[in-house]
């Protein structure tokens, strides 16, 4: 394993491997062409962000959340099914990509992979 080889965008796994001119994580299965996300991002100027079916998300979109989340420091968590509306993109940590605030939690941030455009 190549220390200069990026994590997996899918599951954010940091043990990706090289096989032939495809990048493979072993953790989740997802194989991906190397440089893909930056040859996009050169030439569309911005990165692409897309929710958990596929659908582009943009400022000011509403999406819905897909799976219940836990939250730290409460009780609760956030419920599947929870609408989060006005998001905004940011380049976040640790792939949170979308800056928003939900209704009885407040300002958060959080990824993509875990919300769906309404």
């Amino acid at each position: 394993m190549n220390e200069n080889l990026p994590p997996c965008p899918t599951c954010s796994g940091v043990y990706t491997y090289e096989m032939g001119a495809l990048l493979v994580c072993p953790e989740c299965g997802h194989e991906w062409q190397a440089g893909g996300e930056a040859a996009a991002e050169a030439e569309g100027g911005a990165k692409v962000i897309k929710d958990a079916v596929g659908n582009v998300l943009a400022d000011g979109d509403t999406v819905t959340v897909v799976k219940a989340l836990k939250v730290k420091g409460s009780p609760s968590g956030i419920k599947a099914g929870t609408k989060v509306r006005n998001i905004r993109l940011v380049d976040g940590v640790d792939g949170h990509d979308i800056d928003c605030k939900v209704d009885g939690f407040g300002a958060m941030q959080l990824k993509s992979s875990v919300v769906k455009k309404v």
